[in-house]
C-alpha cells in the first residue's frame, strides 16, 4: 500500500493554473468569482475537516470515502493539488477494499486540508 508524502509544514501555494482558470470565468474582476469560489470552498472545507476530526477510530469507511470524494473536485477547482491527489488516493482505496478508514488516513486528510485551508486563508486575507 503506498503511503502519502509528509504534509508540508507551511502551506503550499494554490495551483496557478487552477486559479487562472477562475480567473478567466470573470475577466474584469466584477463578479469577484474568485473570491466567492475560496470563500466557499473555506465553509466548506472548514465542515468536513470537524467531519472527519469526528470520525471514530477506525473511521466510516463510506464517510470518509464520502467527504474524500468531495473535497477531490473542489480542491482540485480552486488549486489545492495535495489535498485533491489525498483525496484521490484514500477514496479508491476505501471504496475498492471496504475497509475502514484508519485514524492516520484521516490524519493525513486532516493535515493536508489544514495546509490547503492556510493557503485559501492567505489569499483571501492577506
Amino acid at each position: 500500500m503506498p503511503s502519502l508524502p509528509p504534509a508540508p509544514s507551511a502551506p503550499v501555494p494554490l495551483d496557478a493554473t487552477a486559479l487562472e482558470r477562475l480567473r478567466l470565468l470573470d475577466p474584469e474582476g466584477r463578479n469577484g468569482v474568485v473570491v466567492r469560489v475560496l470563500t466557499a470552498f473555506e465553509a466548506s472545507l472548514v465542515r468536513m475537516l470537524g467531519e472527519l476530526a469526528a470520525q471514530p477510530d477506525p473511521g466510516d469507511a463510506i464517510a470518509v470515502a464520502d467527504i474524500a470524494h468531495t473535497l477531490k473536485s473542489s480542491s482540485a477547482s480552486v488549486g489545492a493539488l495535495r489535498l485533491a491527489a489525498a483525496c484521490s488516493e484514500l477514496e479508491q482505496r476505501l471504496r475498492s477494499h471496504s475497509a475502514p478508514a484508519q485514524r492516520h488516513d484521516i490524519e493525513r486528510l486532516i493535515a493536508e486540508g489544514e495546509a490547503a485551508l492556510a493557503a485559501v486563508r492567505a489569499m483571501l486575507h492577506p
